[in-house]
């Protein structure tokens, strides 16, 4: 068999702006979606793949609102690419999305409502993944992304690091974020097999490898604009929004090229490299956001690579209610919870259940801290004690560790807290943090 390329189709890139200095305000964002949409010319049904709420501070519902303001009538549904999480409410939608009609929104069920538009052979992904897997891949997607007759499919999104595909958006956004269970199970458990370590911030990792073979082979001649932004903490004398960010770059095209520059950009403005091991992390988790471990665990995957051999994190997590966003996952973690890899891998060899859910099982491997060091996370009232050291965390109370280390009055990176160093993280879903001699390490790993 001939070996398979996983380049990508460069496309046509419309518009490559951005820097780390570079700082674009909101109607200039918009007047650059504006600027590549006429570019292409009219269309006469327009369908926006934004991100949920999870993914809020991307400036993907600035856009998707200059799309439809742009578009009118043509923009005809919005389907929010939730994956795993569960549909927006109604508050969501107006909080991310003001102005636009609810009805024009569509919810994706991830295992009921995919249609598989093709398959990648097992020749083809023991290659993209180095041999961790070697199963046919089934490329899924929504049934309106597949099959909703659009002349124009508008894929917004941000390029950060992320623990599955290396770093976040372009096809993901599309085989993950409107994808089907196998699809996704899939991709995640290669992912964690591979070794998150090995992926984080880098924009060349097995599953992207697969996305991008997807995308090439089986949108056929789907028109998708992929819009790509890149956001980062305000510098000082910057004027950021209220959680204190700013967008520094968007590039927008049809094919692989404008992720490429993206990702060379986000690189340098969301993934902190240093020069030593951090003993103690704090990290918030915004309770309008983060309301489950599926997503808070962000704070375990962003920062494993820079905390110390006996550190601690520390996670302050008011909104915390629950551990998976789907009921079914959910029942997994808490009969399984965050263990080793050896551990989980022999789980999965001996229980069908967790067999039968491979994202589930690849959850549970990211949120490990592989006992290195300790986790603590400090919910509110949707969570008890028993709860949170029932699935392997250490528990704390939230108002006395609120008290030691106070959210409104730490900076992001190191502080003094009564005598005590500590490395605090407002959002770990912006960025990655890892100690550089362990992060190179990790690129000599196989």
């Amino acid at each position: 068999m001939t070996q398979p390329s996983f380049a990508g189709n460069p496309g046509e890139t419309l518009i490559s702006y951005g820097g780390v200095d570079t700082v674009i305000d909101d109607q200039q964002l918009c007047a650059l979606l504006v600027e590549a949409c006429e570019k292409l010319g009219p269309q006469q049904r327009v369908l926006a793949v934004p991100p949920d709420f999870t993914r809020a501070d991307s400036r993907a519902g600035l856009l998707t609102t200059a799309a439809h303001q742009y578009y009118g009538a043509a923009l005809c549904d919005i389907l929010p690419a939730l994956g795993t999480h569960d549909p927006m409410p109604a508050w969501q939608l107006d909080r991310m999305f003001p102005g636009i009609p609810h009805d024009l929104f569509r919810v994706h069920d991830w295992r009921n409502d995919v249609v598989t538009v093709g398959t990648i052979e097992s020749e083809t992904v023991s290659a993209a993944t180095e041999g961790v897997w070697d199963r046919p891949w089934p490329a899924q997607l929504n049934q309106l992304v597949a099959h909703g007759g659009h002349d124009l499919i508008l894929s917004i999104g941000q390029v950060v690091p992320h623990e599955v595909v290396g770093m976040a958006n372009h096809a993901k956004n599309l085989f993950v974020g409107t994808g089907g269970k196998d699809g996704i199970n899939e991709s995640h458990f290669i992912g964690a097999a591979y070794g998150m370590e090995r992926m984080m911030g880098r924009a060349d990792t097995p599953t992207r490898r697969l996305l991008t073979l997807a995308s090439d082979r089986f949108l056929g001649d789907r028109l998708v604009l992929w819009v790509l932004t890149v956001v980062g903490p305000a510098k000082e004398g910057e004027q950021g929004d209220h959680h204190g960010l700013v967008t520094r770059g968007v590039y927008i095209g049809t094919g692989i090229d404008c992720f490429e520059q993206a990702c060379a950009l986000a690189q340098l403005v969301n993934f902190q490299q240093l020069d030593e091991e951090l003993d103690t992390v704090v990290v918030y988790l915004d309770p309008e956001e983060f309301h489950s471990t599926w997503l808070g665990n962000k704070s375990v995957y962003r920062t494993r690579m820079a905390i110390a051999d006996g550190g601690e994190l520390i996670v302050l997590a008011p909104g915390l209610e629950t551990f998976g966003e789907d009921k079914a996952i959910d029942a997994l973690i808490r009969k399984y919870g965050y263990r080793t890899t050896p551990e989980i891998m022999a789980a999965l060899e001996n229980n069908v259940d967790l067999g039968e859910n491979l994202s589930a099982a690849a959850h549970l491997i990211h949120g490990s801290s592989e006992g290195r060091f300790t986790v603590r996370y400090c919910p509110g009232p949707g969570l008890s004690r028993e709860e949170i050291e029932g699935v392997g965390y250490a528990w704390g109370d939230l108002e006395d560790y609120r008290q030691r280390y106070d959210p409104t009055q730490l900076r992001p990176g190191f502080n003094s807290c009564q005598g005590q160093r500590v490395f605090y993280i407002p959002n770990p879903a912006l960025g990655l943090w890892a100690y550089r001699g362990r992060f190179a390490e990790s690129n000599t790993q196989s």
